[in-house]
Order: structure tokens, then C-alpha cells, then sequence
């Protein structure tokens, strides 16, 4: 009776709809993939052509997907200053201070974030503190704030202690916002390393400091490269804040890249070659450490 249930069961019909439902469930997600792929991927591409575009191609109708005359035009105006391009707009001659701003920013943001987070995040996964867990979700909950409800007495602050236009100005901004993120991400990594090889450290006469610098430290590569890269990545691409915080001296490139208009109007070819310029950092940063990146994000995420 066994064996004649296992036959019907795996019947040859059967088994043919079992294939077919699993070629359907494949091209369905095939499907997905691409339409994600195509939705992130096609700003970008299409950007990557403007920027190559000649003025008259750019406006073309209909339009074409790849320029009959590609040119580095745009490219060459905006490091080189070339007069191929006759009314150059006053932004390009800001673009790169804005570049050096935006690197300067993000990798002052980053090591704040860094070293303040992964301390009080030590201090909160190893150390008994007084209501630690309504701290964890306090700052959780300041991270669902929107900007725009506290712009005004941050403004009011910022010129009170002559913060305005001050690149130091963006990071203290930047690295409040972004530290509650950055404490829950280290918060969950050191809740999955063991607690015995601190203590180890400790009975060799390690202080607690001592054991978090030669120990934890150098288990921690994957979250502390995680949350690196996401207080790179969020600085570097912040913009209202910068807007609204910035005159002439520390804007980033996020919004030096909106003033690429001139007496004629915006020009929208020399604006997708300043994002394609300023993409390039966050997008090489983000290939070469995306093994970490997921590591860290991921590390303790059934834990603590």
C-alpha cells in the first residue's frame, strides 16, 4: 500500500507540475530582480549619458539612449576650467571646494561616530547602566524625528555658538544625528562576541578601556566598518541641512551642484556631471567594503 501511494504521489504527472510551477516561480523572481535592478540602475546610467550628451542631443525629440557625439566637455569645464563651454555657471568654480567640503565632512563625521558610538555602545552592552534599555529605545524613538519640526531651534543654536557655515558646525549636526543608528548597530555586534575573552583580558591586567582597544577592538572590523560606512554615506549625501546651514564657505557638493544655473537657465548637463562626479565616492567606498558591510549589519540581528 506504501509503495502504491509513493506512486501517485510522484506521479509523472506530478512531477511535471512541479516543474513548471517552479519555472513559473523563477521567472516571476527573475522578473522582480530586474525591475529592481532597472529602477536603481536606470537614474544612474541615464545620468552617466547626459553628462556625455552635447546640448543639442540632450534636448533631442524623441530621445536616444547613448549621444552620435559623445564629449568630455562638461568634464574638462569642471576640473580644468576649459572654455569649451561659453557661459560656465558660478557653481562650477565652487564644485571642487564643495568636493573637499563633502570629504572633509563625511570623514570627520565618520571618526566621531566611530569612536563615540562604539564607546557608549561598549559601555551599554557590557556595563550595568540605570535604565539602559528605555535608553536604547529613547534614541531609537529621536531617530523618527523629522529635521524640518527641529530646524528652527537648531537655528537659533547654531548662531548662537557661531556655527553657521562652519564645517565643524555640519559635523557636530551630522554626528548627533546619525549616532543613535550607529550605537545600536555596535550595541548588537559586541552582544555577540563572548564576554570571557574580556575577562581573560582582565585577569592579565588589562584595564576595562585596555581590553576594549586590544580585544574587542580587533574583533569588531565588520561592525566598525559597517557603521563607517553608513556615517560616509549619510554625510555624504545629506543635503537639506547643508542647505540650510551653509552660505558660502563649508557647502558640500549636495548643494553646490543646485546652483549649476546661470542667466540662461539650468544647465541640466553640467548638473548630471557634478552627481556623476560625486557619486564616485560613495559608490566605490560602498564595492569595496560591501562584504563588511552586510557582516556588520547583520551581525547580532537573532541576538540581544
Amino acid at each position: 500500500m506504501k509503495k502504491a501511494a509513493d506512486f501517485f504521489r510522484f506521479s509523472p504527472a506530478s512531477h511535471s507540475n512541479h516543474k513548471i510551477q517552479n519555472l513559473i516561480q523563477r521567472i516571476i523572481l527573475y522578473l522582480l530582480v530586474f525591475m529592481i535592478l532597472f529602477a536603481v540602475l536606470a537614474p544612474f546610467i541615464w545620468m552617466v549619458i547626459s553628462s556625455i550628451s552635447p546640448q543639442t542631443e540632450l534636448s533631442a525629440k524623441p530621445p536616444h539612449w547613448f549621444p552620435d557625439q559623445p564629449t568630455l566637455a562638461r568634464y574638462r569645464a569642471i576640473f580644468l576650467r576649459s572654455s569649451e563651454i561659453q557661459t560656465l555657471p558660478a557653481g562650477v568654480e565652487k564644485f571642487l571646494r564643495g568636493l573637499l567640503n563633502s570629504l572633509l565632512i563625511s570623514s570627520a563625521t565618520t571618526l566621531v561616530c566611530v569612536i563615540a558610538g562604539s564607546m557608549a555602545a561598549y559601555a551599554l552592552a557590557r556595563m550595568t547602566v540605570p535604565g539602559q534599555r528605555h535608553f536604547l529605545f529613547g534614541i531609537l524613538g529621536s531617530q523618527m524625528l523629522p529635521v524640518i519640526v527641529i530646524i528652527i531651534p537648531l537655528n537659533i543654536l547654531m548662531q548662537r555658538y557661531n556655527l553657521i557655515d562652519r564645517w565643524y558646525g555640519l559635523v557636530l549636526l551630522y554626528s548627533g544625528f546619525m549616532l543613535p543608528t550607529v550605537i545600536w548597530i555596535m550595541h548588537s555586534y559586541f552582544l555577540t562576541l563572548p564576554k570571557e575573552l574580556e575577562e581573560a583580558a582582565l585577569i592579565d591586567g588589562c584595564t576595562r578601556l585596555g581590553s576594549l582597544v586590544r580585544v574587542i577592538v580587533p574583533l569588531s572590523g565588520p561592525g566598525i566598518v559597517a557603521v563607517s560606512a553608513f556615517s560616509f554615506l549619510s554625510s555624504w549625501n545629506e543635503f537639506f541641512m547643508a542647505l540650510i546651514f551653509t552660505a558660502s564657505k563649508a557647502k558640500t557638493i549636495t548643494v553646490v551642484i543646485t546652483e549649476f544655473s546661470s542667466q540662461f537657465g539650468t544647465d541640466y548637463g553640467l548638473m548630471a556631471t557634478g552627481g556623476v562626479i560625486g557619486s564616485i565616492p560613495p559608490i566605490l567606498l560602498a564595492l569595496l567594503l560591501q562584504r563588511y558591510i552586510v557582516a556588520g549589519l547583520t551581525a547580532g540581528a537573532v541576538k540581544g
